[in-house]
């Protein structure tokens, strides 16, 4: 028998059975479908983070307390505010070094109120991060953290929601339940970085926020190297100043290349396990594909008889059955594609996380639909194909 030919008595043959056929293809629509949506998601979520870190600017260390890794418990922080002149003394150069601690307060300007990070730092941030302000502001200056000025710079979502369309510089807000902040400047709007806005964060002196917070701690620190080939140097060399300096501490030093290293290999192990999990649904479809193969052999099997008895060949029959299961579960795979795109692309439109749909996502899902089809197919149509003709027409 042809392959054309097998093809069409196999269209035939679902046809017959449509709503069998459907309800059949049903497992399997539901588990491509998965595939292609949790791969997307997965693609979307890592080039979502790695155009974050990478706009947080080039040639940036990050420094921190304790072994870097995703999933540990945060150390208390033991670095302070005199380790900047420390580290600018021993590296025995002007690298610019930002610092931080942060802390979420409510802030308030007449009867209008939100909720804001306050980030304490000091005059090196804007130029290490690249925070544009708009005009007719300034940011924080040396002078502002040697004396604890109540000072502060508003992100451009807290500046509207507490001011409005007014110009917020020059005036006054109130922090943590009273203590007065003169706004100098606002920052230009940036978006998100790692699902949380960065357009409400408020930067002050971190001396000013140490004594709001009574707390003489910083918790991170972070350096803009000279360029890209000083930057291994310069991490081993502030690792090895902080460890001298807090004996039998750890600290970590680490950079936009190793964070978008780690986080890669962390969300693609993820999506990795998530496409395998929903992969477990195309194996249950191809068990009922197997299985109402073989009721078709059964319901068919004076027809099997007569195709033998007028010579239809064991190979024949085999490909007939194998080429209906083929068919069947690619069909599946092609609704399921379809519908998996079209999930993805609604789940990219209404959430903040992009669904990036990879060419080779729904090209694999189509292919092990296929083979499924193929693996669970081969069963019933070497039953069909070994049937004796004389005693499928006896059959009843």
């Amino acid at each position: 028998m042809r392959i054309a030919e097998s093809f069409r008595v196999a269209l035939d043959a679902l046809r017959v059975n449509r709503l069998r056929s459907v309800l059949t293809m049903f497992g399997v629509v539901i588990g491509v479908a998965a595939v292609v949506v949790l791969v997307a998601i997965g693609g979307g979520a890592r080039d979502l983070v790695e155009r974050e870190i990478e706009g947080l600017g080039s040639n940036i260390i990050l420094v921190s307390p304790g072994e870097f890794s995703f999933g540990s418990a945060p150390t208390v922080s033991r670095m302070r505010l005199d380790d900047v002149e420390y580290l600018h003394r021993t590296l025995g150069e002007d690298a610019e070094i930002a610092v931080t601690l942060t802390s979420g307060e409510p802030v308030r300007a007449g009867r209008n109120q939100s909720y804001a990070s306050i980030v304490g730092t000091n005059e090196a941030m804007r130029d290490v991060f690249d925070r544009p302000l708009r005009a007719g502001g300034r940011y924080l200056s040396e002078i502002d953290v040697e004396t604890r000025r109540r000072v502060v710079v508003l992100g451009s979502r807290t500046a509207e929601d507490i001011f409005g369309d007014v110009d917020p510089v020059g005036r006054q807000i109130a922090v943590a339940g009273g203590t007065r902040f003169r706004v100098i400047g606002v920052f230009e709007e940036v978006g998100q970085a790692f699902g949380q806005t960065r357009d409400t964060e408020l930067h002050m002196p971190v001396t000013t926020v140490q004594r709001l917070l009574g707390v003489d701690r910083i918790d991170f620190m972070a350096l803009r190297a000279s360029s890209a080939e000083a930057i291994p140097r310069l991490q081993d060399e502030v690792v090895d100043a902080l460890e001298r300096r807090y004996p039998g501490e750890r600290f970590s030093a680490i950079t936009q290349t190793q964070l978008l290293g780690t986080i890669g290999t962390v969300l693609g192990a993820l999506t990795g396990v998530l496409a395998a999990i929903a992969a477990i649904s195309l194996l249950v479809g191809g068990v009922g594909v197997s299985n109402i193969m073989l009721v078709g052999v059964r319901e068919r099997t004076r027809e099997i008889g007569l195709r033998k008895a007028l010579g239809a060949r064991q190979r024949d029959i085999l490909t007939q059955f194998l080429t209906e299961a083929v068919l069947l579960t690619s069909l599946g795979g092609a609704v399921g594609i379809a519908l998996g795109v079209s999930a993805a692309l609604t789940i990219s439109a209404l959430s903040p996380v992009p669904a990036t749909i990879a060419w080779w996502s729904p090209t694999l899902a189509f292919a092990v639909s296929a083979a499924v089809g193929v693996f669970f197919g081969v069963v019933p149509a070497r039953r069909a194909g070994r049937l004796d003709p004389v005693t499928a027409l006896r059959t009843e």
